[in-house]
């Protein structure tokens, strides 16, 4: 039973490349069922491991792997091709690039460092899933629904902005206090 979240999990990592293709021929109804197949086995893999006790160190590793690679796979695939902003695009991408740097810094400099998602780092990944979602919606159903998607990209540049300056901050008192403690 342990194996099956990690399974679903390499299966949502697979799904990742499907995304692009369909994206880049604008295959969007298919890019929709795609991205919504990835969020089921999110929430399977998930259910399964709490559920029946199958987490593993693997999963803890794999499943944020696998969901910024859904996530900024699809920003910046949607972003080349000029169906949403370049600057929701780099918002999304550079708050990645701030939170694992900034782990992969704390670990070099004081060993393991327990991660936590933040509420609003959650936050933040609902609206991400939700302003794809919405634009996959809309390009693949052809809807009108650019207003909405319009302010979920604020929300989505807000919490982006908000989320990654509380790591940054998190950090940088973990990193002041260990620093302290070594010269006790």
């Amino acid at each position: 039973m342990i194996y099956i979240p990690n399974l679903l999990t390499l299966a949502r990592i697979g799904l990742v490349p499907w995304l692009l293709v369909l994206l880049q021929e604008s295959e969007f109804g298919w890019s929709l069922a795609v991205f919504v197949i990835a969020g089921i086995t999110d929430g399977l893999d998930g259910y399964i491991a709490k559920r029946f006790n199958a987490r593993s160190k693997l999963g803890a590793i794999l499943d944020p792997v696998a969901d910024k690679a859904l996530l900024v796979s699809a920003y910046v695939m949607l972003s080349v091709m000029g169906l949403i902003p370049f600057w929701l695009m780099v918002a999304v991408v550079f708050r990645d690039v701030v939170i694992v740097g900034g782990y992969l810094i704390m670990v070099l400099f004081f060993g393991a460092v327990q991660m936590q998602p933040l509420k609003i780092s959650k936050l933040n990944t609902f609206f991400q899933i939700s302003y794809i979602g919405l634009a996959l919606c809309a390009l693949a159903w052809q809807l009108q629904l650019s207003t909405l998607i319009h302010w979920v990209g604020y929300l989505v540049l807000v919490t982006s902005v908000v989320s990654g300056l509380a790591y940054v901050y998190i950090w940088s008192v973990k990193a002041t206090n260990r620093i302290e403690e070594s010269h006790l």
